[in-house]
């Protein structure tokens, strides 16, 4: 079984042309650590696919046993008989052998989804990516980090995990899998979401731990730099402008 899956990862990654995992952002190499969704959440997945796939057996099985009280009801009645075609069973029988057949290409999506989740944190910026097909990346950088929350429901506390949700005021870039800009939220802001870890809080304290580092150290997005650097320039020439002129007043 394992090598069959195997098999339809390595299919479906050469079909999506995604590469197993993602390049790292930017940072020093010693400082990256790579986080992965907890097993809990492969759980979860699994038991939300095993719920949909009763309800969906279950709507099988109620289409045919009214198909079939249907046959009956038409066997008392010899002109009625001749209204039911013979098509109609043919079409139950593809339905059925439609849905065995995904049966087990469904529970190796479930688990490719589980599996492709790729959380990155260096001492610079964070990555995020997720998907199969439509792969979601996203690529937050520290200097523009406003805040980072922890995210958990019900359920998530049940399975001991939880989501870390990084916000930052545009500066992050999402992406599709051919690299299409997505919008940012809440007017320019954008988040990414380190989903269903089993250590969020230890996550977050590295995230919050590196962003103070990193902004102690006077470190942050090049832009923000030379914006400050102008900024100080021009306050210089203002302050010496006044001092020249206090200067030339007192020679008066």
């Amino acid at each position: 079984m394992a090598a069959v899956f195997e098999f339809f990862k390595a299919l479906a990654l050469r079909l999506a042309k995604v590469p197993p995992e993602p390049k790292a952002p930017a940072g020093s190499p010693g400082s990256m650590r790579v986080f992965r969704a907890s097993p809990n959440y492969w759980k979860y997945l699994l038991v939300v696919w095993g719920l949909r796939h009763v309800a969906a057996a279950f709507a099988i099985v109620l289409l045919l046993s009214t198909s079939a009280t249907f046959k009956a009801a038409n066997r008392l009645d010899p002109a009625g008989a001749r209204k039911l075609p013979g098509v109609l069973h043919t079409l139950e029988l593809i339905g059925l052998g439609v849905f065995l057949l995904q049966v087990p290409f469904s529970l190796a999506a479930t688990r490719l989804n589980y599996e492709m989740r790729w959380y990155i944190v260096t001492d610079r910026s964070l990555r995020v990516r997720e998907g199969i097909f439509g792969v979601r990346e996203m690529t937050l950088t520290y200097a523009n980090v406003q805040n980072i929350s922890i995210r958990q429901g019900p359920l998530q506390r049940l399975l001991g995990i939880a989501d870390v949700v990084v916000r930052t005021a545009g500066g992050g870039g999402a992406a599709d899998s051919h690299g299409h800009q997505s919008e940012g939220i809440g007017g320019g802001m954008h988040a990414g979401t380190l989903r269903a870890v089993d250590n969020a809080e230890q996550v977050r304290d590295l995230i919050l731990d590196r962003l103070r580092r990193l902004r102690d150290a006077g470190l942050g997005d090049p832009d923000d730099r030379h914006h400050a650097a102008v900024s100080d320039a021009v306050s210089l020439r203002d302050a010496a402008r006044e001092l020249l002129a206090e200067a030339r007043a007192l020679r008066r």
